[in-house]
Formats: structure tokens, sequence, C-alpha cells
């Protein structure tokens, strides 16, 4: 193995495995910290952890158990790898993680980098864009979970880190690898700007003896050249069966497409309150998904004052839990009952839906998205998407890709 992955929750893994795998790497995501070796002609190995929210002690104990074992397979370069929009809140999990990482690594500079240009993220003056938007003007200002709303990473990292923070400047990465390299000096977390692809592509020739990085899928886009891959298409055979939608994500993009989808398939909207009240059964709610026609739409997704109303009255904490408890519980119905194509979309539903089918191991597959894989494990189809990705028709789009040979 030459390149580690640490993912702070699954669709996070999925999509840099992805970028890894058309960048020309042999990539396997692994759910949770495995026991036992991999496959030893594995180029990558992505742990997908679900750390994002985690309370930090956990967060940094799962995060430093991965890192282990991916020394263990003889990793010689480890990436963190966070959300596109720095999800987190004024306490970690990033800087917590990304300081006890750089320990166990003993590593100098450390390149911090969330940008993805494809779907929209780009770092200018260390501030996070999303498309042309900064952060907290994008929506992400009203994450049930992690509000982002600061969009310096500077000043969020530094909240964080007890490390100095740092800044490599667009001016500097746009002459290259080599400027980008003579930047990389002390003992920093260093945010990296990155407006392209190109950017990102000289910022991993610039990282090629770096022991750690940090950041979204894009930091990995120029990583495999340093070891002399060129690009290829992942393979993938087509799995037909029934098919249905699981949505827990709020983002505006999710619920854009939930609206899309709903407009012409069977829907089903999960509330928190009758949630609450453990007025779910899930088998009744895998029955009613066999029972269509055509896949169906099973989905919290909701608008941010009525996730609002139902933080206070329940609780953040214990609302978002006992929903995803709920999904968790209705996966491992799903798939006992014979569905074979799930869409996920949201990284904490993505996280309870890969327990509760009991997978240790994802397959890459195809792009279904931008950052945005399909993804097989014991003859089930999965998409799990990170709530912002994805245009409008996503859901049937990626349906329809899971059937076809590529």
């Amino acid at each position: 193995m030459k390149i580690g992955v640490i993912a702070d929750d699954f669709t996070g893994a999925s999509d840099i495995g992805l970028t890894l795998a058309e960048a020309g790497m042999s990539v396997a995501q692994f759910i949770g910290v495995p026991t036992e070796a991999p496959d030893p002609g594995l180029g990558a190995g992505v742990v997908a952890l679900k750390s994002r929210t985690a309370p930090v002690a956990e967060a940094v104990a799962e995060s430093l158990a991965a890192c282990d074992w991916l020394l263990a397979q003889g990793a010689r370069q480890v990436i963190l790898k966070v959300c596109s929009t720095f999800d987190s809140t004024p306490k970690g999990n990033i800087g917590p993680v990304l300081d006890a990482l750089t320990g166990r690594l003993s590593a100098g500079p450390v390149i911090v980098c969330p940008a993805f240009p494809e779907n929209g993220r780009s770092v200018y003056q260390g501030h996070l864009f999303v498309a042309d938007r900064l952060l907290n003007e994008s929506g992400m200002q009203d994450h049930p979970l992690t509000p982002m709303i600061d969009p310096d990473l500077r000043r969020v990292l530094g909240a964080q880190s007890t490390r100095e923070i740092g800044h490599v400047p667009s001016l500097t990465v746009g002459q290259g690898r080599t400027a980008i390299g003579a930047a990389l000096m002390g003992n920093r977390h260093l945010i990296t700007d990155a407006i392209t692809d190109t950017d990102l592509i000289e910022i991993g020739a610039a990282a090629r003896d770096l022991p750690l990085l940090c950041g979204g899928s894009g930091i990995a886009l120029g990583l495999p050249a340093n070891h002399g891959l060129t690009p290829r298409t992942p393979g993938w055979t087509g799995i037909r069966g029934p098919g249905v939608v699981l949505s827990g994500s709020c983002s505006r993009a999710t619920r854009a497409q939930v609206a899309a989808f709903a407009a012409g398939a069977p829907s089903l909207q999960i509330d928190a309150e009758t949630a609450m009240r453990n007025g779910y059964d899930p088998a009744q709610l895998a029955e009613w998904a066999l029972a269509q026609t055509q896949p169906g739409l099973i989905y919290s997704s909701a608008d941010p004052d009525v996730v609002a109303a139902a933080q206070t009255r329940f609780g953040a904490g214990r609302a978002a839990a006992t929903i995803e408890s709920l999904f968790e519980r209705l996966a491992a119905e799903l798939e006992t009952r014979g569905v074979r194509r799930i869409v996920v979309a949201g990284g904490e539903t993505s996280g309870s839906v890969v327990r509760g089918l009991g997978a240790r191991q994802l397959r890459i597959g195809p792009r279904a998205a931008a950052g945005v894989p399909l993804v097989s494990t014991g003859g089930l189809a999965l998409a799990l998407k990170s709530g912002n990705f994805g245009g409008p028709r996503f859901f049937q789009e990626t349906l329809t890709a899971m059937e076809q040979d590529a």
C-alpha cells in the first residue's frame, strides 16, 4: 500500500476513493478499522470512520487506530480526508485529529486544502468558497450539526489546533510545485489555496515526500502520478433488482433532489416527532418500499426551520441519533427483503446505512456524479452521496446507472 486515507465519514471515503481510482490506483474502502491485512496488491486503502461529529476523544482514538493499521500495511503517506466544506465545530474534530496524526507521523509542515473545483469548492486567500459564495453564505451556515459560519479556514482551524496556522497563497500555488514546495516550511498546518484542478495537481507533486496531508478528495488528484500511475475508468458490472432512495441530508442540493424525485416517484417522509415516539417500524417501511412499482424515496430531509424546531423540542443530538438509528435498522430490513440498489444522501445517513448492512469493505466503481462513485458489496449496489453533491436528477440517474455495465 502506497497511500492510506482516514476519512471522517462514509461519503467522504468513497469520494476520495473515486479520485484515487480514476487517477490510476487500485483502491479499497474499509468500513471502520480493519482487523485483517488487505490484498497485497492494493495501492490505496481508505478507512471510513464516522468520526466527524463524534466526541473529540473518540474521534482521535479511532483515527490513530486507523493510522496505525495503514502504516502496518506499508502506507508511505496518510491523508486525513475531511469534507470539502470543512464541516466541524469550534472544538473540532478536524484540528484535534490532525494534531494527533501529526504527532504520530512526526510530520513537519502539513498541507490543509479542502478545495474540490469540480464541485465548486475553492480556497482563495485562505477563505473557502462554494461556487461564487463564501462558505457561510452557501447554506452550510444552516447545517444542523456543524454550522459553518466563518469562511476563513485559518481562523476555523486555529480555533481547533494547538499548532501554528500558516497560509500558502494562490500567487505561490500558481507558480507550480517548486514554489509550493519552497513554501512548506516549519511545524505548521498550512491552509493552501487552490482554485483549479491544475492547482491541486501541482500541490500533489509538491507533497510527494510529506507524510501527512489534510483535505477534501481534491487533495488526492496529483498523488498517484507521484507513483508513475496514469488515469483510468474503474470497471462496473450492472446490478439489477429492487431499488430505493434513503435521504437524511438537509442540504439545499439534497432538498432539491428530493423534490425532483418525489414529483415522479412514490415517497414517504420521516418526521422527527413520530420517530421520537418510536412510531416507525423498519419492517413496515421496507414493505412499503418493496410494494412500489418503481424505486421509492424514504426521507427525513427537511427545511432548516423544521430541523431547528425539532432540535429545540427534542435536542439536536437526540433527534438526529433517533432518525439515524431508524435508517440503520431499515437498511438491514431492505437487504433481507431483496433490495439490491440503494442510493443514500447524507454523510451521517450513509454511515448508518452501511452499518445496518454489516458491510466491511466496498469496491469502488465508476462515478455517478462528481465526488460520488458507485460502490458494491456482496451483490448490492450503493451510492453514498454527500449532501451537497449531485445535480437535481441525481437519484433517478444513479438508480439507472447501477443497472448498466461500464
